[in-house]
């Protein structure tokens, strides 16, 4: 059991499962020869030659579609797209025909493919390689949308999300390819997705994250205790379709409510949890639900960067109005 970091863990993940199965093929920008910008896909041609691991044009429209005609046609393509702000001319191919084909055909057609795409702040790149949009694609119907936050978990979901039938985007926190270390097993043993994972339990306050917020949000959860405050975190993990039961359940046990994530506020996918919670759990609550997120700007330059990320102290201040009179 190898330990190792997320970016590792998703190697891994695309190896074992073009291993087992010849129709998955890895396309995209700079995927082969380079390994991805990121090291993604590193080694991968080499072990399975480029016909299963191929390099294309930069024209993220046609890598969507080209993967999509490929999916409805028995393969199982994994499309990476360089960063998320590369993503928007991918949405039309994937809200119109990835989404739907299912049912556009009856059932006939589906499409088992896999957009990869890093995503999220941190790392000091322009701004143009820093969004968190993922609630666009949480919008479309027929598309499962994905984020791990740990290197096991990013091994265990992809390979659900590349067994799963139906389209996934599997989106990667950037900040965090490299931040921790975990042992892995290479077992091929799949993770369940459209699941909440709790990663420490508490007792007065839920604390629902996803990506990389995930570690500022365990850090505030570990101050927050010496302070007497025991906070239960979950990490959401599978964005769409929402485990909103396992938030329910736990916001019933703690009675407070506090969102966290880095993509603006406006409309993002932390107002979908509220509107459930205050739907479905709202008798349970003993105090209004917080939301501690990214700002409804473009995110800014590396000088201001964590500025706009939600910082320990933010989520803190966070949890603390829940306490208020």
């Amino acid at each position: 059991m190898a330990r190792i970091t997320l970016i590792e863990a998703v190697t891994l993940a695309l190896a074992r499962e073009m291993e087992n199965d010849d129709s998955v093929i890895v396309l995209g920008e700079d995927v082969g020869v380079n390994g991805g910008v990121f090291r993604a896909t590193a080694g991968l041609q080499q072990r399975f030659g480029p016909d299963r691991v191929m390099d294309t044009p930069l024209a993220e429209s046609m890598i969507a579609g080209m993967s999509i005609g490929m999916a409805a046609q028995g393969m199982k393509p994994i499309p990476e797209i360089q960063f998320m702000g590369f993503i928007y001319p991918v949405v039309d191919q994937m809200i119109n025909h990835a989404g739907r084909l299912r049912h556009r055909t009856r059932g006939r057609l589906h499409v088992p493919m896999v957009l990869r795409a890093p995503f999220g702040g941190g790392i000091h790149a322009p701004e143009h390689h820093s969004e968190s949009t993922e609630a666009i694609f949480a919008h479309m119907p027929g598309i499962r949308v994905v984020i791990p936050s740990s290197p096991r978990r990013a091994y265990g979901l992809l390979l659900a999300s590349i067994r799963d039938p139906d389209p996934v985007v599997f989106l990667e926190p950037k900040r965090i390819y490299r931040l921790q270390k975990q042992e892995v097993l290479d077992n091929g043993e799949a993770l369940p997705l459209d699941t909440c994972y709790i990663l420490r339990e508490g007792d007065d306050v839920t604390l629902v994250t996803w990506g990389a917020m995930t570690f500022e949000t365990l850090k505030a959860a570990e101050e927050l205790d010496k302070e007497g405050i025991s906070a239960e975190v979950i990490d959401l993990a599978t964005i769409s379709p929402m485990d909103l039961d396992t938030i329910l359940e736990s916001v019933e046990k703690t009675g407070r409510l506090v969102i966290v994530h880095e993509a603006a506020r406006n409309c993002g996918v932390g107002a979908e949890v509220a509107a459930g919670v205050a739907e479905k759990g709202i008798w349970d609550l003993k105090a209004p639900i917080v939301r501690v997120t990214g700002y409804d700007t473009v995110m800014p330059l590396f000088r201001l960067e964590y500025e706009y990320l939600p910082s320990v102290a933010r989520i803190i201040d966070g949890v603390k109005k829940t306490f208020e009179d």
